[in-house]
């Protein structure tokens, strides 16, 4: 059985403690690899390299490190296919979704910000002939990336890249759930001629690996993808030591139909955004609210098209769902279901495990949920399931649906469908949403700002913004 490694200062090593933790498939439910259960050690080891290199990564030139960046790119997708097997198998998706979209966008990320790089302009202000201010953007130093298991390359790398390009060094903690492409990626590093240090991956849970980097004294910045609870902690932890903090966390995320969208566009976006990756996608539309007049009509044409989706083999390419992506996520979102249940709602297609046949008849599989007929502000319609499970409700009127949309503490995303442009920009201006989708779901442009609002985060990475993110801005004034 393979033994992953840490990736610190341009090798692969073993946790200093020399202990492991198993790696379970979703798909079986049978362990596969074993993870290292680093520690503070392997932290501190982890920062004194990325310390170490800071000074000359730092100083090489913007072109040089976006040769670097763009020499990455090219060896992950190099590498696509096996990095395409190991998230499938990592994480529960079909082979599909992480071909298409997962790893593709990897390479991406490089790309963009190894040319972004090259043309970040500073601000400069002239005083009337008296002075010249201008700006510098500088590195910090030593960024701690921490990154969830739903999109485990896609999302790490969209943190690691602009830290790098911006001229940091890094320290970068995937989930511990799904940890075998972050792995590769530290094999993919070497092959690249990444300078040592410059990138260092650790290993473990939250507790051991998380808690002391996001605490580290010469770990000024930190990045932090995840739940909202977590993400609360990490923020409690870094303001006394006053770190630059960027938290993009939960959502509950309002998908609005109004009766005058194209019907059958709506239809299929709705079942695209309810349950796509398993429903395992922060972006999630987990709340459908339709409009009154076509509520009925609407939801016979959901539930016929989510009872048309294939829940199965991930190498299957006919299979739309996966495996959810553990044995205690799966509980967790049956324990919703029937909470649910409890709390009133009607399950109008799905609910249950899935057991497939042969060596996937232990994976956790769950059957594509809608629920109809609970209150707005019961637990299900404001708890993060991040399942395929989505809850279904009919609205009256424009007014009526952004109170509704707003009533949870979450504000990341939200979608909706008209064919009014004037409504389409009110509803959108009056939606506590970080980011909304007018007629379609899920469009994403690396050069837009993105993050939550409320419990769903903290700042706003993606394009310039990340870059800025990851630099200090340093004020110089110049008498003439």
């Amino acid at each position: 059985m393979i033994k992953l490694q840490n990736y610190i200062n341009g090798k692969q090593v073993p946790p200093t403690s020399e202990k492991y933790l198993e790696n379970v498939c979703p798909s079986t439910g049978k362990n596969y690899s074993l993870i290292p259960d680093s520690d503070k050690t392997d932290v501190n080891d982890a920062v004194k390299a990325a310390r170490k290199s800071f000074k000359s990564w730092s100083t090489i030139s913007k072109q040089e490190r976006s040769d670097f960046l763009m020499s990455l790119a090219d060896e992950i997708e190099a590498h696509s296919e096996e990095l395409v097997i190991a998230e499938s198998r990592d994480n529960g998706k079909p082979e599909w979704l992480a071909r298409t979209v997962d790893i593709p966008r990897a390479p991406e990320n490089f790309r963009f910000f190894a040319t972004a790089i090259l043309h970040f302009e500073s601000e400069i202000h002239e005083m009337d002939g008296k002075a010249i201010n201008y700006t510098l953007r500088q590195p910090i130093g030593v960024a701690g990336c921490i990154s969830p298991w739903n999109l485990p390359l896609y999302l790490l790398t969209w943190k690691v890249a602009p830290a790098m390009a911006a001229g940091n060094t890094v320290v970068a903690k995937p989930s511990e759930i799904t940890p075998m492409t972050a792995y590769l990626f530290g094999k993919i590093c070497q092959k690249a001629g990444l300078p040592k240090g410059v990138l260092n991956i650790v290993h473990g849970t939250g507790e051991k690996v998380g808690d002391p980097l996001t605490r580290h004294p010469d770990v000024p910045i930190i990045s932090f993808t995840g739940g909202t609870e977590t993400g609360g902690k990490i923020a409690s932890a870094t303001a006394p030591l006053f770190k630059k903090l960027s938290l993009e966390m939960g959502g509950k995320n309002p998908n609005i139909i109004f009766s005058d969208a194209k019907f059958d566009h709506a239809v299929d976006m709705a079942v695209k955004a309810s349950f796509s990756n398993q429903g395992e996608i922060c972006l999630c539309g987990s709340r459908l609210f339709v409009q009154k007049d076509i509520y009925d009509e609407f939801k016979s044409a959901f539930i016929e098209k989510t009872r048309e989706l294939v829940v199965g083999d991930p190498k299957d390419k006919r299979s739309n769902l996966g495996a959810v992506v553990s044995k205690e996520h799966m509980e967790k979102i049956l324990s919703k279901i029937k909470q649910a249940q409890d709390e009133g709602g009607t399950i109008l297609t799905g609910g249950n495990r899935l057991q497939l046949n042969g060596e996937l008849k232990n994976g956790y599989y769950i059957e594509p949920t809608i629920i109809d007929g609970l209150p707005v502000d019961c637990k299900t319609n404001h708890e993060e399931i991040f399942g395929p499970v989505v809850s279904m409700i009919s609205f009256k009127s424009e007014e009526e649906v952004i109170s509704m949309a707003n009533s949870t503490r979450y504000g990341l995303s939200a979608s909706l469908f008209t064919s009014d442009v004037s409504r389409a920009h009110r509803v959108a201006a009056a939606i506590d949403s970080g980011i909304v989708w007018v007629n379609t779901w899920m469009l994403r442009d690396l050069r837009i700002p993105f993050g939550g609002m409320k419990s769903s985060g903290v700042g706003r990475e993606g394009g310039f913004n990340s870059l800025e993110f990851f630099t200090e801005p340093k004020n110089v004034c110049v008498k003439l």
